[in-house]
């Protein structure tokens, strides 16, 4: 009898909890594996190169640059997740700023409200990129590209129109100002080292974008949705909003780094943030995301962010040409590329 409880034992499925990989083996998987290989890499690269790089103050000028970009590359990485792009981001951004910006002077209203009609307007634009994308079926390159060149000429056209020049005019003497700055453009002091309030943006953002592709239903669904958008309609996911929301997830951004950019200068140049939506998908393929969808994570693309940061700020510490940046930009998006395939690769063998 006992000999046949033994036996009975024996053949009873091991608890799944027992058969966990162990965080070595779980490594490989990971999509930010290869961004934070880099990361250290470049980190200590510059830590003996640029003898300033290591100072607390240069260090938080590093976290500041990573985090202008950062706020961009995470909504970039779950859209890119969800299988499309937007070649929209960087002019989006100036558009937010200047329609905030010209509201509050032409209506001589409170900043909070041209804040308030900016984030309505960056909304829409979003919702614009996200309904011709699923109604016309049209690819997400042609789409936001002509929603690029539309909003430079809006940004530029508008902007002459009313203020007769290419820049908007002050509103650094209205009412509510100050406060709009405290909440988009200040510094935090902690000891003698000043923080950029961007920073704690960007990683709340981090924070909350992490949480929704792992623990929320929403987070399936961009999976599924950018690992194959017609499988993932016959198992009942809503691509088409779901695709939508990531857009105007993007716009949410966009209208976030606007109020920066306009609150931190007070005035806003039209023709700004043309090239930068190409950082942002930099950022968020350096830190694991596949071009072809369904693969990567919102905290590979806040590393992805910090790399872009301290190649940027660390260039300038060891007194070398500012142009040496692109090379080091170029390489690093070449480099992560293949490493993201091959730990891809890696992940699907031991899966």
């Amino acid at each position: 009898m006992t000999a046949l409880v033994k036996e009975a034992s024996d053949r009873r499925p091991t608890d799944e909890r027992l058969l966990r990989a162990t965080l070595v083996r779980r490594l490989p998987g990971r999509p930010e594996l290869g961004a934070v290989v880099g990361a250290v890499a470049v980190f200590v690269f510059f830590a003996v190169t640029a003898e300033s790089f290591l100072r607390a103050p240069s260090l938080s000028t590093v976290l500041y640059a990573s985090s202008i970009f950062g706020i961009m590359a995470v909504p970039v990485a779950l859209l890119m997740i969800g299988g499309e792009f937007d070649l929209s981001t960087g002019v989006m951004v100036t558009s937010s700023a200047l329609i905030s910006s010209m509201f509050s002077y032409q209506m001589t209203a409170n900043v909070w409200v041209g804040v308030g009609v900016s984030l309505v307007a960056t909304l829409a634009i979003g919702f614009f990129n996200g309904f011709m994308l699923v109604r016309t079926k049209l690819p997400s390159f042609i789409i936001t590209l002509a929603t690029f060149l539309m909003l430079i000429g809006l940004n530029l056209g508008f902007t002459k129109l009313i203020s007769g020049t290419v820049s908007t005019k002050s509103i650094s003497d209205m009412e509510g100002f100050d406060s709009a700055k405290a909440v988009f453009a200040s510094r935090l002091s902690f000891g003698d080292v000043d923080v950029q309030i961007t920073v704690l943006w960007w990683f709340a953002l981090v924070g909350v974008a992490t949480w929704l592709l792992l623990r929320t239903r929403a987070g399936n669904w961009i999976f599924a949705a950018g690992g194959g958008a017609d499988a993932a309609r016959a198992v009942g996911v809503p691509v088409g909003r779901t695709k939508t929301g990531l857009y105007m997830a993007v716009a949410l951004c966009a209208w976030i780094s606007g109020q920066h950019l306009l609150f931190s200068y007070d005035v806003v140049q039209s023709g700004e943030g043309v090239g930068n939506e190409l950082l942002y998908i930099i950022a968020a393929v350096i830190g694991g995301c596949l071009m072809t969808g369904g693969y990567g994570s919102a905290i590979g693309s806040a590393v992805g962010a910090f790399i872009f940061g301290m190649t940027n700020k660390g260039i300038v510490y060891a007194e070398w040409d500012p142009e040496w940046f692109k090379f080091f930009l170029g390489a690093m998006l070449l480099l992560a590329t293949l490493l993201n395939a091959w730990v891809r690769k890696r992940a699907e063998a031991t899966g």
